[in-house]
This record gives C-alpha cells, structure tokens and sequence, in this order.
C-alpha cells in the first residue's frame, strides 16, 4: 500500500518564483544538461578514426558508440526516481561528478584497444542519465500551462551533443586525443560546483515517502508510462540513433571525410534541439497529441525519401533536416504530455522509465544499421525500418493516445 507523500513547503511556486527563480533554476538545469550530453556523446564523432586505427568491424564501431547510450538510458531509471526522492539540488551535482570519472579514465589511458573503450563507454553513460533529474526539477519549477515551453526548453540542453560533433575531432587533430576529454572533464567539474552552490529545488515540491522498489512499481502501473515510452522511443530514440551514427553513414554513403560528416551531423542536431522547445510550445497551445501526429508524419516521409539514397544536396540535406526538426518537436510533445497525465510525485519516476526507452530506441538502430549495411552494402533497410515504426507511432498516437487525452478532462470534472 502506498503512504503519503510529504512536501517541502505547504504552496506551490508562486508567480513571482515563476518568472524570475523558476527561470534561473531553468537556465541552470538546462546548462546541466548540455554538459553531461557533451560527455555522454564524446565517442560518437571518433568512431569512423577508433574503426580505422583498431581496425573495427562495422558492428563494433557501432557497439562503441551504442554502449554509452544504452547504459545512459537504463540508468535513468533509478536516477528518476532517486531525483523524485532527493531533489535535484543533490543529484544534479552527484551525476555530474561521477560522469568525470569515465571522462578522464578515456582520455588518459582508456582509448587505446576495444575493451578499454567499452568499459569507459559504459561508465560514460552515467552523463545520460542527467536528463531524469532535470525533468522533474524543471516540471516542479513551473505550472502545468507553462510545462511544455519549460521542458521544451530544458529539452534543448541535448544540444551538448553537437558541442561534441563540432569539437571533439578539431581538438583530436591539433592537439591530440586526450584534449576533448580534459577541457571535458574541467567543464564538468566547473558545473558540479556551480550546481552545488546554487541549485534549488521548487517550494511545495512533492517527496514520496514510500521504498524505491514500491514507487517504480507503482510508476510502471500507469497508463502514460507506457504510452510516453512508445514515442518517446521512436522520436528521441530516432534523434539518438542519427546523432551517433550520422557521421559514419555520411562517410560511408557519400564518401564524406570525416570532419564534414561530423559538421553536418551537428548541424542536425542543432536543428533538432531549436525545435524541442518549439515542440513544448506548440503543445501548451495546440495539444500534445496534435503535434507528435505532426511530427511522426514528417519522420515518415523523411525516412522513406532517403531510403532511395537521393543525391546530399538537395534532396537528402532536406529529408534529413526535416526529420531532425519532426524529431526534436516530437521529443518535446511526449514530455508536454508527461507534464499533463503523470502524477507530480511520480514526474521523476515517470520521466526515468520514459527516457530509458527513448535512450533503448537510440541503441538499437546504430547496430542494425552497421549489420544492414555490412550484410547488403546498403543502409535503404533500415530507413525503411524507420518509416514503418513512425507510420506505427502515428497509428498509436491517433488512437490510444488521443483517447486517453480526451478523458482526462471528465476524470478531473
């Protein structure tokens, strides 16, 4: 049986805090979040140059970057749930710090064979997890009219990722491969402070009292668990996989050197990340659902017009920033729906098991991908993969996800 939760304060944020802490608490969350996504995807832009000087195969390349998104994604998990219990205020700092660790163990000594970078990869994903604390921290900062636009915004700090793509080969060229990782980790370290001394957690904020064990539980019995997990796989999932593994398509598909597939894939990623607050502020006015149907339509076309391999320029530059701009808004949409449906003592809970589905939605295509292409020579399969589960999302959205916003107003009456 469940026990009440307790709150930190007896009121909600008031608009003054809305407007001007809630805003601070935002800017900080999201910075948070740009730098532990800047080290999570540190070994994405290094792939084609680890594949060439250890000689991988196309599957192990795309394990090596597979296996920090995969662990990042699990984690979240408890780190939802922990960041439920505990606040921000403590979890941000304590993610923060621990991603160092992996950072330095890789530029120091951890970049020289495969195993080496497996085990640092896998460590590396603690930064990933980032994201389930900033939901909830954010969500209890802001009411529920303004939660789209608030998340949306955190949402952005995935932009972390494409400081990785523009940086992290410029700085391995001139001055060798331990460079991104230290100035990595130092930022990292600047913000584990930073978020200590100046973090707070919302006023009226909701703490459950009951185990770890009942609260996920408890979590994985609701409806919009399930349902925000299903596309937040397909829309976050969908930016993941091209995030890390864009560069080697480009390189491999267009014969792209590896500097510029690695600009294009941070210009895809910059785009998608300018639409996720776009996404939550659409859906503070349009509803969600409208705008994950929207999106989900755009991945569907994106996907099937480059499956034919169109020439890059215009053709395939269009299908690609369409999708990163359908993706970033989608992503946005299914945390504006969490903010709607999930439980306030449950955000943080909710937002884990959602985020590790949306990091699982990112692992798999990267390696089906590698198979695909090694097994016919061509990456036409697997884009046409993507069609067929964005055509499924879309289905899912009309239907289930519709019906279950539409009842929400006669519950609350």
């Amino acid at each position: 049986m469940l026990q009440p939760s307790r709150k930190h304060d007896d009121a909600p944020p008031s608009d003054t805090a809305v407007t001007r802490r809630a805003w601070l608490m935002l800017a900080l969350a999201t910075t948070g979040f740009a730098v532990n996504f800047w080290a999570w995807a540190l070994l994405s832009p290094l792939g084609p140059r680890l594949k060439d000087g250890l000689g991988l195969t196309s599957f192990q390349q795309s394990l090596l970057v597979a296996v920090p998104v995969v662990v990042g994604s699990l984690g979240r998990i408890p780190v939802g749930a922990l960041t439920d219990r505990f606040g921000g205020r403590v979890m941000f700092p304590l993610v923060t710090a621990a991603t160092i660790v992996p950072v330095l163990y890789l530029g120091l000594v951890g970049h020289n064979s495969l195993g080496a970078l497996v085990a640092g990869g896998f460590f590396l994903g603690i930064g990933g997890t980032a994201f389930a604390v900033g939901v909830p921290f954010v969500s209890a900062w802001f009411p529920p009219e303004r939660r789209g636009l608030a998340i949306g915004i955190f949402g952005a700090g995935m932009g972390g990722t494409a400081i990785s793509a523009l940086t992290t080969v410029k700085l391995v060229d001139a001055h060798g491969m331990s460079d991104p990782f230290l100035i990595t980790a130092g930022v990292l370290a600047a913000y584990a402070v930073l978020a200590a001394l100046l973090l707070r957690d919302a006023p009226g904020r909701t703490v459950p009292t009951e185990p770890l064990p009942t609260r996920l539980a408890a979590t994985l019995k609701l409806g919009i668990t399930w349902q925000a997990s299903a596309l937040y796989a397909v829309a976050f999932g969908g930016y993941v996989a091209f995030s890390v593994y864009l560069p080697t398509y480009l390189k491999t598909g267009y014969g792209l050197t590896q500097a510029d597939a690695a600009n294009r894939m941070a210009g895809f990623v910059l785009f998608a990340v300018a639409m996720r607050p776009i996404g939550g502020w659409l859906s503070d006015r349009l509803g969600p659902v409208r705008v994950l149907a929207a999106a989900l339509a755009v991945v569907l076309l994106g996907a099937c017009t480059q499956s034919f391999t169109p020439s890059l320029a215009p053709v395939g530059t269009i299908a690609f920033l369409a999708m990163a701009a359908a993706l970033g808004a989608g992503s946005g949409a299914v945390f504006a729906l969490v903010a709607l449906l999930a439980p306030a003592n449950k955000v943080g809970s909710v937002t884990g098991v959602v985020g590790a589905a949306g990091g699982l939605g990112g692992f798999v295509p990267p390696l089906l991908m590698g198979s695909l292409y090694g097994a016919y020579g061509s990456y036409a399969a697997g884009l046409i993969l993507l069609a067929l589960v964005a055509a499924a999302a879309l289905t899912f959205t009309g239907t289930g996800v519709r019906h279950t916003v539409s009842r929400r107003p006669a519950q609350q009456h």
